[in-house]
């Protein structure tokens, strides 16, 4: 089984292609197709997000202590990108193709930086300080999708 940093530097990359994937109907104008693809992109986002902080960030606090460091800045970026999923949908409401388009690209800058934020610092902290990494990715793994429904 993966570790942590594999297991979700695994899953950034596909919330990575999802996001790409819903660029290019929206820059078609294709607003049905946008906002399928956009939806996809945020319930699974949305689900990493849970995963964090459901499972792994509860688990890491636990195991080093540390309730202000780097899982509450992630908590605080989540919040920031989930402000962008709600403007999203006013934009998709809207049919307003600047503005939509400018949260793409402010979502995609923001996540890029968080997710390497996690990638080089979080994800490797947890899996050198959690013993049970491998049963923390099983936990994460078997959790269902509850944004995709």
């Amino acid at each position: 089984m993966a570790n942590i940093n594999t297991y979700m530097t695994q899953h950034h990359r596909s919330c990575d292609h999802l996001l790409v994937e819903a660029e290019g109907p929206l820059a078609e104008g294709n607003w049905t197709a946008f906002s399928q693809a956009w939806s996809q992109f945020e319930a699974e986002t949305l689900h990493h997000f849970d995963l964090e902080e459901d499972i792994l960030f509860p688990a890491f606090e636990a195991q080093t202590g540390m309730t202000s460091g780097p899982t509450m800045v992630m908590r605080q970026e989540h919040a920031q990108v989930r402000s962008l999923f709600e403007q999203m949908q006013q934009a998709i409401s809207e049919q307003a193709t600047e503005r939509a388009m400018g949260i793409v690209e402010s979502t995609m800058l923001l996540i890029q930086q968080h997710n390497m934020k996690e990638e080089q610092i979080l994800y490797p902290m947890s899996d050198a300080h959690l013993a049970n990494s491998e049963e923390i990715v099983a936990q994460m793994d078997a959790k269902p999708n509850n944004a995709a429904s």
